[in-house]
């Protein structure tokens, strides 16, 4: 055993007795959810790190208003944000004001919450906080009643009534240790409690799915992620103007040498990503979730890009709301210009995955 592994050894093992505990206090009914009054859709994995759940939120959010569906979004959230913030017509005005755009109660908008409130335009109430009951019943009191739980699978203090679970196919356990020695948030029998499974960034995964059948018997479905467009962002004329011209198609951009940076729960998937939709990336660097950019980061993301001969930045829609404020003003505008992705979820016989939400939701309400 290496060194660092038997350090982490103990902290593993405690964490994973809490995390046993506190699950079979719920599965035997000596704790007890709190309840919504509507129907919640919980979207949530085994492991830390990106397995695609903010487009999934996004994509279940999109086909409850497609239905007329009066949606609510719950999320902790990360941390304050004082970056630009989405305007009712989903676009990115250069101030600090708070979101103009969907509703929201809680504490201030996260960089996901920002982002998804600019691609839905408005039209979706936010509860963002840990006390997501507390949140959620203020959501209920404004005539909402369907709910979508973001990363809710270990949220257990709300009851739900169908439990999305997303496994991504290039680590789908994490190492197979618990926290901190791996990524599992929890023993993968967890995934017993699963009313739905979908398999990230892959078409067919037989290992996969053999492995989750040995705890699960819940429908498993695909799917991968999907470039919807690009865009680049000048200084203050692109703020008004957002999302500017869908570059994704273009030659000259596909042509060119990119620079990737990120700072996401999967930074390497993004930049696998890319590879897959035919950009020519250069180098990259890569931040934790949530960076929120300094002046002194785009100067050195500018230099190694410089360096490894790239003629533009690309970065996630994500990252956009993260970069510091003056980026936004003309005279501060980078010397690269900067293009961002905007991915969406594409699953695999869509329609029979959201019958099966659609169904699950009925037996239980």
């Amino acid at each position: 055993m290496k060194l660092r592994d038997a350090l982490l050894w103990p902290p593993t093992a405690l964490y994973e007795a809490c995390t046993r505990a506190r699950n079979a206090a719920y599965d035997r009914n000596m704790l007890t959810p709190n309840r919504l009054n509507g129907v919640l859709i919980s979207v949530g994995n085994l492991t830390v790190g990106g397995t695609g759940k903010t487009p999934m939120v996004l994509w279940i959010a999109q086909r409850l208003l497609g239905e007329g569906k009066k949606v609510g979004i719950l999320t902790r959230g990360y941390r304050g944000n004082s970056q630009p913030a989405p305007a009712s017509d989903g676009s990115v005005a250069p101030s600090t004001a708070s979101s103009g755009g969907s509703s929201s109660v809680g504490t201030s908008s996260s960089d996901e919450v920002r982002m998804l409130s600019s691609r839905l335009g408005g039209q979706v109430a936010f509860g963002v906080g840990p006390n997501r009951f507390a949140r959620g019943r203020e959501l209920a009191a404004r005539g909402i009643d369907w709910f979508v739980l973001d990363d809710g699978f270990q949220h257990r203090q709300l009851a739900r009534d169908v439990d999305i679970v997303l496994i991504d196919s290039t680590n789908p356990f994490g190492g197979g240790h618990l926290l901190p020695l791996g990524r599992l948030r929890e023993p993968r029998s967890g995934i017993s409690r699963a009313d739905i499974i979908v398999i990230t960034r892959s078409e067919h995964s037989p290992a996969i799915e053999a492995a989750v059948q040995h705890d699960s018997r819940a429908p498993i479905f695909y799917a991968r992620p999907y470039l919807e467009s690009v865009h680049s962002i000048n200084g203050g004329a692109a703020a008004s103007e957002y999302p500017s011209n869908d570059l994704s198609k273009d030659p000259a951009t596909r042509a060119q040498k990119l620079f990737a940076f990120c700072g996401i729960g999967n930074p390497s998937a993004f930049l696998a990503d890319l590879r897959d939709w035919g950009f020519q990336v250069a180098g990259h660097k890569f931040y934790r979730d949530h960076h929120r950019y300094s002046p002194r980061d785009l100067d050195e993301i500018q230099a190694e890009a410089r360096k490894a001969g790239a003629l533009s930045l690309i970065c996630t829609e994500k990252d956009i709301f993260n970069l510091p404020r003056d980026l936004f003003n003309v005279s501060s505008q980078p010397t690269l210009p900067i293009l961002y992705c905007r991915i969406s979820m594409r699953i695999d016989r869509e329609d029979e995955f959201w019958r099966a939400v659609l169904a699950k939701s009925a037996l239980k309400t």
